[in-house]
């Protein structure tokens, strides 16, 4: 037989359609939990970025497509005279010159007391000075 006829090929085994489309159910699973997974991803890094960004413009800062602008905020003149004046005063109440005495106010009779003579060391501490006290 080697110069006859073949011998007949069997039949290919049918195949069902359930087997021919299983790997492509699989495919579409396994992309849509990525994209799933991926799209979830996207929104925490757009929430965490709108925070930041809402949290840098209470700062008076802001990102522009040049860079991070910074602003300074605002403080007006009264505001800052208050502030300093009502330090200014502070300070001058609880500062305290003792034995102070103003040439211009508060000008009153100082009773100048006559100062003692001063006896010498030896009078001072010897033993007769102190039996006499």
């Amino acid at each position: 037989m080697a110069w006859g006829r073949s011998a007949p090929k069997p039949p290919p085994p049918t195949s069902s359609a359930l087997s021919k489309i299983l790997p492509l159910l699989v495919l579409l699973i396994v992309l849509g939990g990525c994209a799933f997974v991926g799209y979830h991803i996207y929104l925490s890094v757009q929430d965490i970025s709108s925070a930041a960004s809402d949290k840098m413009q209470s700062k008076n800062m802001v990102f522009t497509k040049d860079g991070l602008r910074v602003g300074v905020k605002e403080r007006k003149t009264e505001s800052y005279v208050d502030s300093t004046q009502s330090l200014l005063v502070k300070a001058w109440n609880l500062s305290t010159w003792p034995g102070y005495k103003s040439r211009l106010w508060n000008q009153q009779q100082v009773e100048s007391a006559k100062p003692e003579s001063r006896k010498p060391l030896l009078d001072r501490y010897s033993r007769h000075a102190s039996s006499a006290k």
